[in-house]
């Protein structure tokens, strides 16, 4: 019967995946609360201890000593304390052994919950130091059940929670997939330990590195920084501690077969490796590729890093969607504000101001303008008045002949010898030609339809020959 009791023991230590000494201490517990009821008194206390080798069960219940007991349960004599213990003195207690013969029916239901509990909280509060040490660490499990607002992942003793926010949009989960999750937090709540894992942290790629590349895991190659959009892209910055190793390539592998080991675990989401600096505009420069860029400037005030790349490589910059632009500045931790060459070129040339030297020899120069002529009246007159034909003159309004022969004042006789002109001269010939024009013009016309009369005459009278011929016919 003892050896069948350590066996049971032994078997139910195995499947709740606790020590034998746990299950033996909830089973002592169990036996104080079924004993209690039956053989003792409600105050008194009482021990249990089972034997770990034989299975034996012994009870031991603390009484008082006095000279003649009246309770039994309560009191010891004298005598039979000093078999116990020889040097014991009145009203001092001692623990007794009082093993029951047997326990009651509702003894034995008592201690079997009171097992069944005890071993609950056992097993929950293993649980909880097993898993809070692994916080931040990766942890395997199986797609259990599903639910819309979160996923439950069963890593094998307790069964974890993957959140809405925690999942990776892209992702297509089923029951039974396993998974590789990044272990967020442990709570105690009042149904046992909570397990929180996520998919779409930031950590999950490092630690994801750590298990794939050697040289992260002993810490030769140094993760400086990682920004990661999950499902989508991702970037990291690495820095080597020793002289001699490449950063990246350690990270990409031979062929790329690191790499692309952890894009298949994460679904073949894309990774950028990039090279870590100390100086921060080649790290932001780095952090941009695979675009090239030509120039950082630096804000140190505001934080703002200014970027000029070429012109055909400023979509590749910015990314899709402004995507690469985005992971760049959280992984360099500054505000990056990217310029085509050209633009920069423009508002370099419009943020030049002249120099002092520059402004007086421009107020000099205003100065030695020398002023244009004023020019005569007749140089005013318009290219188009100049050019054309004087307006004929009438007699009426030519000047009296007293104003014309008088010469003026202070010039030669050669100059005061008036001019005569003639009406035919200021005139001139009249539009002879255009009405000519329209004379044979109207010629024309009246020939034509002469022309047509008689046409027209003489079809009509081959028209009524040709009819006559016909009826005679």
């Amino acid at each position: 019967m003892k050896s069948e009791f350590m066996l049971a023991i032994t078997q139910l230590s195995a499947e709740k995946n606790l020590p034998k000494e746990v299950v033996l201490s909830a089973v002592e517990t169990a036996l104080v609360s079924a004993y209690r009821k039956d053989n003792f008194a409600p105050n008194q206390e009482i021990s249990v201890k089972i034997d770990p080798i034989t299975g034996r069960v012994k009870v031991w219940a603390e009484k008082t000593v006095v000279e003649q007991p009246s309770d039994t349960r309560r009191e010891i004599s004298m005598a039979d304390a000093a078999k116990i213990k020889p040097d014991v003195q009145l009203d001092e207690t001692v623990m007794v052994e009082a093993t029951p013969y047997n326990a009651g029916r509702i003894a034995a239901q008592t201690a079997k919950q009171v097992i069944l509990q005890r071993l609950h909280e056992a097993e929950h509060s293993a649980i909880f130091e097993e898993y809070s040490d692994k916080e931040g660490d990766i942890v395997t499990g199986v797609v259990q059940r599903m639910e819309p607002r979160q996923l439950f992942v069963d890593l094998g003793r307790a069964e974890a929670i993957l959140p809405a926010a925690e999942q990776v949009r892209n992702e297509r989960y089923r029951i039974g997939q396993r998974l590789r999750v990044y272990l967020l937090e442990v709570v105690r709540t009042s149904r046992g330990p909570q397990v929180v894992v996520s998919r779409s942290h930031p950590d999950l790629l490092r630690r994801l590195f750590e298990l794939e590349v050697p040289e992260v895991l002993s810490g030769v190659v140094e993760i400086k920084a990682v920004a990661r959009e999950a499902g989508y892209r991702s970037k990291i910055a690495v820095a080597a501690r020793q002289e001699g190793i490449d950063p990246v390539g350690c990270c990409v592998g031979l062929r790329g077969i690191r790499i692309q080991n952890i894009m298949r675990e994460l679904n073949g989401e894309k990774l950028d490796v990039v090279s870590w600096s100390s100086d921060t505009a080649a790290f932001i420069a780095n952090a941009l590729s695979p675009a090239q860029v030509l120039s950082v400037e630096l804000d140190k005030d505001d934080g703002i890093a200014t970027v000029v790349v070429p012109d055909k490589q400023l979509s590749l910059a910015i990314g899709k969607e402004g995507q690469n632009a985005r992971l760049a500045a959280k992984l360099s931790g500054w505000r990056i504000d990217i310029k085509s060459a050209s633009i920069a070129k423009e508002e370099k040339l419009t943020k030049v101001e002249p120099s002092p030297e520059a402004e007086e020899e421009a107020v000099l120069g205003e100065e030695l303008i020398p002023e244009e002529p004023v020019a005569p009246e007749e140089a005013l007159i318009p290219e188009e008045e100049a050019g054309a034909e004087p307006e004929p003159v009438l007699e009426t309004e030519l000047a009296p002949p007293e104003t014309i022969l008088k010469p003026p004042v202070g010039v030669g006789a050669e100059a005061a010898a008036p001019k005569l002109r003639f009406a035919e001269d200021v005139l001139g010939p009249g539009p002879t030609k255009s009405v000519s024009k329209s004379k044979k013009k109207k010629k024309g016309a009246t020939e034509r339809s002469a022309d047509d009369g008689v046409r027209g005459r003489r079809q009509r009278r081959e028209r009524e020959t040709f009819d006559e011929e016909g009826e005679e016919y």
